[in-house]
């Protein structure tokens, strides 16, 4: 088994495609489809650098694996689903996240929030077939509920759940995100796994201007991890997970990546006029009238 990885530096996103040498079985994780929100143009850069080196190496792709719905970036899913005919597979709990954005977005009756925009949706034990390639799902919910990590032989593919030891784990404080949940998701499950286990993540911020890393091993996860150690009790990491979450900026493509990545990676549709508008919901936290005067 052989994984090649790829990095967008505008979202910091690890993408990686995982493959058979013999057969040339492939599924890729987290691809990213570029957005540029100032001028409000999508760009299809980095999932083009996926789908070269796919065609280069012959690789039949049969999974596109999505760890979550991202916050952070559009996902390229659906352009190499089209290109490869490949099936795209989330957490099935992913319709919890569909129905509660579906009402931040205030989309109509006809958006389906049951997940059947996604090929298959995925639970905890959950075996995919990709050819010669096993795909195990151990469900990690804590940043979102529907979070997912995906276990290919010794490599483990953690998303936003697990990051590089001097980095930390992911955030939780989007909309039914829950830090308890991911402390036992990470100790109860993912600490458990051999200590030799690989760990790439979905992210690298490259903390005090490091080299960019993709990969670590559970057992430097648990010796060495700045928020979550084997050793470090759950109150004590809810306190400091919450603390930091109430600290930390929304993610600068929030609104855009959330209502493309719930539809599974589709653009909304063209309006009368041909043009393809986002919504971006306006003073969540600080509801003010028309002419931006705070509401008592």
């Amino acid at each position: 088994m052989h994984i090649k990885h790829f990095y967008d530096p505008a979202t910091y996103t690890l993408t990686f495609v995982v493959f058979d040498e013999k057969t040339r079985d492939a599924v890729v994780i987290d691809p990213v489809l570029d957005y540029d929100p100032i001028a409000s143009a999508t760009a299809t850069r980095s999932v083009e650098e996926v789908e070269a080196f796919l065609k280069e190496e012959g690789l039949s792709l049969r999974f596109v694996l999505e760890t979550h719905a991202h916050a952070d970036h559009l996902s390229g899913s659906l352009h190499l689903k089209r290109r490869f005919d490949a099936r795209v597979a989330i957490g099935a709990r992913i319709t919890e996240v569909q129905e509660t954005f579906a009402g931040l977005f205030a989309f109509g009756g006809d958006f389906k929030t049951d997940g059947s925009q996604f090929d298959v949706l995925v639970k905890h034990g959950d075996v995919l077939d990709a050819g010669a390639i096993q795909v195990e799902v151990i469900e990690t919910p804590g940043h979102t509920p529907a979070c997912v990590s995906y276990l290919i032989g010794d490599a483990l593919f953690t998303g936003d759940a697990l990051f590089i030891e001097d980095y930390g784990t992911g955030r939780c404080d989007f909309p039914r995100g829950d830090a308890k949940a991911l402390y036992h998701s990470i100790m109860d499950r993912l600490y458990k796994l051999p200590d030799a286990t690989r760990v790439f993540v979905g992210h690298d911020y490259q903390p005090n201007g490091r080299e960019l890393r993709w990969e670590t091993t559970i057992g430097a996860s648990k010796a060495k991890n700045i928020q979550l150690r084997a050793e470090t009790p759950e109150a004590e990491y809810v306190a400091f997970r919450q603390g930091r979450d109430k600290t930390l900026a929304a993610p600068r493509l929030l609104f855009p990546s959330i209502q493309v990545n719930i539809d599974a990676g589709r653009l909304p549709a063209a309006a009368a006029n041909g043009i393809r508008y986002l919504r971006v919901p306006m003073n969540l936290k600080s509801p003010t009238d028309e002419d931006g005067t705070p509401r008592a």
